[in-house]
């Protein structure tokens, strides 16, 4: 008797985590900077779920992320704690790249991330570079206690649209360690942030890595690739 392959692949793997199973729009962080303000996934979204037309690969869609920006503006850390939900203090620089896949259920359609840490140290750039391409969703992270961290994501941003295609990825703008800035600090940050997400036609967020605040599946990452599941 034979079994269909995605019964054989599901047996297999472990339960898709509850926090992971999306049934509805995860609600923007900023709608003055969002990508998609709508409150419902779109119908199309909904009729290609209900049908599995969803461009899957082997029935899962599998959609890349790259992460970048400078060095220890807390890339990795925010990854560990969207993924393990960890937040290691002793901070090793990541070297070359790193990688992790997350699994969801979006509107009961099986989906996975790809999530690509690379490093910001420039001697490793041109290793980095070279997994960017193919990615469905760029996320550029800076330091919000670091205003020069913030300048140098126009490059960053440069950088991984050689291997892309601009009309066809989703960029984030998201500032890390929320927790360190204060709110007189944050707020003059945060206007220059949004006025550069708009210039670049991200969306942007502030996050903090250690508290875990806005980390959960309301993430920008998740919130984006839903907002264009098909």
């Amino acid at each position: 008797m034979r079994y269909p392959l995605r019964s054989i692949i599901m047996s297999v793997l472990p339960p898709v985590r509850k926090d992971r199973i999306i049934g509805q729009l995860p609600k923007c962080f900023n709608k003055g900077a969002a990508l998609n303000t709508e409150d419902e996934f779109k119908s199309k979204v909904k009729t290609a779920c209900q049908q599995q037309r969803t461009g899957t690969v082997g029935r899962f869609k599998i959609s890349k992320v790259i992460v970048v920006g400078d060095l220890a503006v807390g890339k990795t850390c925010l990854i560990n704690r969207f993924c393990k939900d960890v937040f290691d203090k002793n901070y090793k620089a990541t070297i070359g790249v790193d990688f992790e896949m997350e699994r969801f259920e979006v509107l009961g359609v099986p989906f996975s991330l790809q999530l690509w840490d690379t490093a910001g140290q420039e001697r490793f750039k041109c290793i980095a570079s070279t997994y960017y391409r193919g990615a469905q969703a760029v996320i550029i992270v800076f330091d919000l206690t670091d205003v020069a961290s913030l300048e140098h994501t126009r490059q960053w941003l440069e950088d991984a649209m050689k291997e892309n295609d601009p009309t066809s990825v989703l960029l984030f703008l998201v500032g890390t360690k929320k927790d360190l800035s204060s709110p007189a600090q944050y707020t003059l940050i945060e206007q220059d942030a949004i006025k550069l997400a708009d210039q670049m036609k991200a969306e942007y967020w502030a996050v903090s890595a250690l508290s875990g605040e806005l980390l959960t599946r309301e993430i920008a990452i998740v919130y984006g690739i839903c907002s264009n599941f098909v």
